[in-house]
């Protein structure tokens, strides 16, 4: 049986290369153990870090791509809380060429001398969980972390780690082999005009899948980082690749949006920027309209990417939703009679970044994707509201072109509205049809099946032929598939290709009615099958544009597959075998060592019989699939717009520099 490993959208993926990840046929659950085998022998006490490393998935989420990068973020975190309190201007993150990382800042270092339980400072830190300087305002009146647990988690995870600090004059290191110190606390020399933290630290390979960092996501990361603390110098440095790149912003979050807006038509010049304190929490918001029909808002806390939302996302939604619709009455653009506009109508086109700075921010988990604190939704409100009803004021042309979008989107739901009976199936009862074309698959538990969406009748007709009809479900699509990213959402339901997918999947789509139901999608693996050349791989773009853009749920669960159709098939009569590259294919050739090898190239899967396709492609013992993965929004919708937008010159820019990457075209 295949396992595969993580992959994540990104320009690679959209353009047709991505990761794979794990998928198996559905199993029966192993039954549980006899209760004699617990008892007080079963009982264990994990001292120290040995927790971390028993189970590291509680404290980073997983130990494939994303937890292996979550020790890097854990690390810069700790010096962007020495920027944001006024202590570093720059931050230098190296990866070596032999996959060490490197992170040093100018701020105060850490402290170091007896603890008052008996060990020095530095080695609590980065030995005992949930030990720091974020519990007290003494510290740190605002920081990332709260837990306590960031960097000794990173250590626990390490094969090995290197701490220096620099401070009162001196330099001070320590090192560990996974999470435990190899060394005392020593002084190495005087610091003369040194002064903060250098961590070096190699994760440990048994702990994780891969150790390969990914410089894209890496930067995109610390740009970010940028715009949140303008006037921080951070650069990053891969010696892997010889390659760098520094972030500086005087802008903050101004220059952030308009980062996200630059391959975009804007509706106004400048974006809309609110700054306030309120109360012990710093509010700042950025925000611009354009011409696109998509949303795009970041939200941060204490600069985390609060990526599931949370408190501060509410309260800006409810002050953008009020404030429009009172100013527009007040300027005599709504009517008394004219309904409100809908929180729907007033993001459609938005970027925007929220940022707040708090003291004991509350976190949902570890990974800190959720705010909590409920105070934060008043706050942002407050000043949201106040921001943005003085900018309309001053600025009542920039008011007009908003209020005039948000009433075409509100005219173009309302006509998706009346055809919602077609897109959203709620269920047998609602006497709702499936789409002629999908050949549905005989089980009904969403964990248990998966649906293909194939390119075109031929390669639909091979792959249902060839399908497990237990649970794999086929819908084929003919003729081009709508680009979504320059449509409303209007013809988006009308489109003869995208109404049966959104029928078929039976969850909805956004901005309908109730919106997008997660707990309706009939399949959880949702498989894009289409063939390995250029039309293959355009329909494949638009296809994970719909799903970015309109059911991104779908992506953040998981459920979203590129399956992998070999290129070739190399076979001497008796041993065939079916390969995905022009260098595995010269491998094979090669291995086999025969004067009668034959070699087809596959350019479609209408090319393949039913047997075929199912050994290569669609059987789970045999075939690779690869799993979509968004991790980061802000160069996610860079690419979709580049690739799926109205402007030409980017799109040209971004072909001419990866063209070089590209593998296996065909012509």
């Amino acid at each position: 049986m295949t396992e595969d490993s993580s992959h994540k959208v990104s320009a690679a993926a959209a353009s047709g290369a991505a990761g794979a990840s794990a998928e198996r046929r559905p199993r029966t659950k192993a039954s549980p153990r006899s209760g004699s085998d617990y008892n007080a022998e079963s009982i264990q006490i994990l001292e120290g870090l040995a927790a971390v490393r028993k189970r590291p998935g509680m404290y980073i989420g997983s130990t494939d791509a994303r937890g292996l990068h979550h020790l890097v973020w854990e690390v810069v975190d700790n010096s962007i809380d020495e920027a944001m309190a006024g202590y570093a201007t720059r931050i230098t993150v190296q990866i070596t060429a032999a996959g060490m990382v490197t992170v040093e800042d100018d701020g105060r270092g850490v402290p170091v001398g007896r603890h008052k339980s008996g060990i020095d400072a530095l080695e609590v830190v980065h030995t005992i969980l949930h030990a720091g300087a974020k519990f007290e305002q003494g510290g740190y009146k605002v920081s990332g972390g709260l837990h306590g647990v960031g960097v000794s988690v990173v250590n626990a995870l390490s094969e090995w780690m290197r701490v220096e600090s620099s401070r009162d004059g001196s330099v001070w290191s320590q090192e560990y082999v996974r999470g435990k110190p190899s060394t005392k606390v020593v002084k190495v020399g005087p610091a003369g005009a040194r002064r903060g933290t250098k961590t070096s630290f190699r994760a440990d390979p048994e702990m994780f899948e891969d150790i390969d960092y990914s410089f894209e996501l890496i930067s995109q990361r610390l740009r970010e980082s940028a715009y949140l603390n303008k006037r921080v110098w951070i650069t990053f440095i891969d010696d892997r690749n010889d390659r760098e790149r520094s972030f500086y912003f005087e802008g903050g979050l101004m220059s952030f949006v308009r980062h996200m807006n630059r391959n975009k038509e804007v509706l106004t010049q400048r974006p809309i920027y609110v700054e306030r304190k309120e109360g012990q929490t710093l509010v700042e918001v950025a925000l611009q309209y354009n011409d696109t029909y998509t949303e795009n808002v970041l939200a941060f806390a204490n600069n985390i990417n609060t990526v599931d939302g949370g408190t501060h996302v509410t309260g800006f939604r409810a002050a953008l939703t009020s404030s429009l619709n009172d100013w527009a009455r007040r300027s005599g653009i709504l009517k008394d009679s004219d309904a409100n506009l809908s929180g729907d109508d007033v993001r459609e086109g938005l970027t925007a970044v929220i940022s707040v700075k708090l003291p004991e921010p509350q976190f949902e988990g570890q990974t800190k994707a959720k705010l909590g604190s409920a105070e934060v939704k008043g706050q942002v409100q407050a000043v949201l509201a106040d921001g943005l009803v003085q900018y309309l004021e001053e600025n009542p042309g920039d008011g007009r072109r908003i209020i005039e979008k948000c009433l075409t989107a509100s005219r173009a739901r309302e006509a998706a509205r009346k055809a919602r009976d077609l897109v959203i199936r709620k269920g047998a009862l609602d006497g709702l049809s499936l789409p002629g074309k999908l050949a549905d698959c005989q089980e009904r538990d969403p964990e248990r099946s998966e649906i293909f969406i194939v390119e075109g009748d031929s390669a639909g007709g091979s792959a249902k032929q060839g399908r497990d009809r237990r649970f794999q479900a086929i819908l084929p699509l003919r003729g081009k598939v709508l680009n979504v990213e320059k449509a409303r959402l209007d013809r988006i339901v009308a489109s003869e290709n995208v109404r049966p997918l959104i029928i078929a999947l039976g969850a909805g789509i956004e901005g309908i009615g109730d919106s997008f139901d997660l707990t309706k999608l009939r399949y959880h693996r949702v498989i894009i099958m289409t063939d390995a050349d250029v039309d293959g791989a355009h329909i494949r773009t638009l296809l994970l544009t719909l799903f970015y853009r309109h059911m991104p749920q779908v992506i953040e669960a998981g459920y979203l597959y590129i399956a992998q159709p070999p290129l070739y098939r190399v076979s001497t009569g008796k041993v065939t075998k079916y390969v995905q590259s022009e260098k595995e294919r010269e491998a094979i050739v090669k291995q086999m060592n025969a004067k009668n090898v034959s070699v087809q190239r596959f350019k479609g899967l209408g090319e393949m019989n039913a047997e075929q396709l199912w050994e290569t492609t669609m059987n789970p013992e045999t075939r690779t699939l690869l799993r979509v993965d968004s991790e980061n929004a802000a160069a996610a919708d860079e690419i979709f717009t580049t690739l799926m937008g109205e402007k030409v010159a980017p799109r040209k820019d971004f072909i001419k520099s990866e063209a070089r990457k590209v593998q296996n075209l065909d012509i």
